[in-house]
């Protein structure tokens, strides 16, 4: 509050003139400083709860071979990730082997496919290979992360390149 102080400062004297009071102004900054530490309080708490998150990705360690029995491509589901967001997959064939290539949008679409091949194979035996291609995006891959711990599939592999009959695969689909 600005506070005006009246006192002092002129008025009709004796043979004088008469002049106007002079009004001093005087800011109380005690709002402010309340204002400012309530502020400082909220920006504190506020930060401390807002920690970034992130997920968790357990990578096997490159020095350490362990031998494991292959899998069969009945219990595995291919997924591919393409150009404007959409989702290619085979289940239960390798790409040689001429299987049917379906195409999903993110969401429900591919949660509903993984649930439905994890309850026809079983949640243990139950393998999904991730493979981006050249044109999927960065966001596609951690979207198609973020469905695997949605629909808590357990046995995932991400793979970096297509094999040939995979690539024909995709290119005869897009005609």
């Amino acid at each position: 509050m600005a506070d005006i102080d009246t006192g002092g400062g002129g008025g009709k004297h004796k043979g004088g003139k008469v002049r106007s009071k002079k009004a001093s102004t005087r800011v109380d900054m005690t709002p402010m400083v309340d204002l400012g530490f309530l502020l400082i309080t909220f920006f504190i708490l506020a930060s401390t709860l807002s920690k970034p998150s992130s997920m968790t990705l357990n990578v096997p360690d490159k020095t350490e071979k362990v031998e494991t029995e292959p899998i069969k491509a009945s219990k595995v589901m291919t997924i591919f990730l393409g150009k404007e967001n959409q989702i290619h997959y085979i289940f239960g064939k390798a790409a040689n082997e001429d299987p049917e290539l379906k195409t999903v949008q993110y969401g429900p679409e591919i949660r509903d496919a993984l649930q439905e091949n994890k309850r026809k194979i079983g949640e243990k035996d139950f393998v999904v290979v991730i493979k981006p291609t050249k044109e999927s995006t960065y966001k596609n891959l951690v979207d198609m992360l973020d469905e695997m711990a949605i629909t808590k599939t357990k046995r995932y592999a991400l793979v970096d390149q297509l094999t040939p009959d995979e690539e024909k695969l995709i290119a005869d689909k897009m005609k």
